[in-house]
């Protein structure tokens, strides 16, 4: 019976030495998943930044094209400004000195014409 012991231990002192390397690959394999994935997630976040900053640049361009319109904005403003003044300066100067030939008359249209079919219908 001591034989079958001997035989047998050295099976046995294989077997669980093969156990301990395969719960060392199982190990270092999940570790590599676990790298894998957080990789992954990793390489997934940097993509959104990526697009983030592309809106970001988007906006900026439309931020510098609307500042660039802001000077053409206030000159035309300030003509605008100036035309004003300049018309009430000159209405003013009109209202002063009264000019012939320049009013405002109604002419009573639908009269003359009732007064056209009175005579023509006499």
């Amino acid at each position: 019976m001591a034989a079958s012991r001997q035989s047998q231990a050295p099976g046995a002192i294989a077997s669980a030495a093969a156990t301990a390397k395969l719960l060392e690959k199982k190990k270092e394999y999940e570790a590599v998943a676990a790298l894998e994935r957080a990789s992954a997630q990793f390489l997934k976040r940097i993509e959104d930044l990526g697009e983030d900053f592309d809106v970001i640049a988007d906006a900026g361009i439309v931020h510098g094209q609307v500042l660039e319109q802001w000077p053409n904005m206030f000159r035309i403003l300030s003509l605008f400004l100036s035309q004003r003044e300049q018309h009430a300066a000159d209405a003013d100067e009109n209202a002063s000195v009264p000019t012939t030939g320049e009013r405002l008359v109604r002419v009573p249209i639908e009269e003359l014409r009732q007064a056209e079919g009175k005579s023509d219908a006499a």
